[in-house]
């Protein structure tokens, strides 16, 4: 067993440089623990870790996100969440991440479609969220719904606080460990965007076990199609495969939708 003080004094440092300091602290410890387990030395630890954390989160940020800023801008506009002020906000906060950014190009379709028929939805988990708690003015939500949004970032979870407190709207954002620690929140739906294969570069078994713990009756499911560069290289057709592969004997019915940057599922119980 790693010595508490060591496995914290790594901790520290991995958090030393910026771009992680505000990474889930559980997260880098259980990540520092794996690596001193395999014998690593302090040096070898903190960039195997950093390594790590890059692939999961801070690749899909390009540069820092500047909350603070976009604090001061939310607190001048309306409270209502479908006013046209805070749909322009919300359009211009997810451009701040990656992830979402791609996704802006048809964000309607994006939640319309594979959402069809199932009604106002009266409560919501989104997993390894980036800034998607944004596109809430074009989710299909019941009034008072329900909201739960997790990502591995304390700034993150502290903006979107912020946005749910201004909008009035009744949601908890909050840090999360989805390689060790699997969500309980029992939902209507739940949102696993283009993070199976980020969290896969960490624990190869983490797609399977996501896909039969989370207690939702609905989830849309969705996988890059082109890497961050911009490259295809046949990822919708390798990950449908894998998809496929990973919802094997799950009590799920599956509908795939095909979007220009993104290959959708979505999963109803059966």
């Amino acid at each position: 067993m790693s010595d508490p003080a060591a496995v914290q004094s790594l901790v520290e440092a991995v958090r030393n440089a910026p771009k992680y300091a505000a990474v889930d602290a559980g997260l880098v410890q259980a990540l520092v623990e794996q690596e001193l387990a395999k014998g690593r030395s302090v040096k070898e630890t903190i960039k195997a870790v950093r390594n790590k954390l890059h692939q999961v989160g801070s690749a899909y940020q390009e540069k820092p996100i500047g909350y603070a800023q976009l604090t001061r801008q939310l607190t001048a506009l309306s409270h209502d969440l479908h006013s046209p002020e805070i749909k322009a906000f919300c359009l211009a906060g997810m451009r701040e991440h990656t992830s979402t950014r791609e996704r802006l190009g048809f964000l309607e379709d994006f939640y319309r479609q594979p959402l069809a028929g199932l009604g106002p939805i009266h409560s919501l988990l989104d997993l390894a969220c980036g800034l998607n708690p944004l596109a809430l003015p074009w989710l299909p939500l019941a009034p008072n719904a329900q909201l739960f949004a997790c990502d591995i970032y304390a700034d993150m979870a502290d903006f979107l606080n912020t946005f749910y407190a201004h909008t009035g709207v009744n949601g908890r954002a909050f840090t999360c460990d989805l390689i060790h620690h699997l969500p309980k929140q029992q939902v209507e739906l739940a949102l696993l965007l283009k993070t199976i294969p980020c969290l896969e570069q960490v624990d190869k078994s983490i797609g399977r076990r996501l896909l039969s713990s989370i207690q939702a009756e609905h989830m849309l499911i969705s996988f890059p199609v082109h890497s961050l560069g911009g490259r295809g290289k046949g990822m919708r057709v390798n990950y449908d495969q894998h998809f496929r592969e990973l919802i094997v004997d799950l009590p799920w019915q599956v509908t795939r939708f095909d979007f220009p940057g993104e290959l959708v599922y979505r999963l109803s119980r059966v």
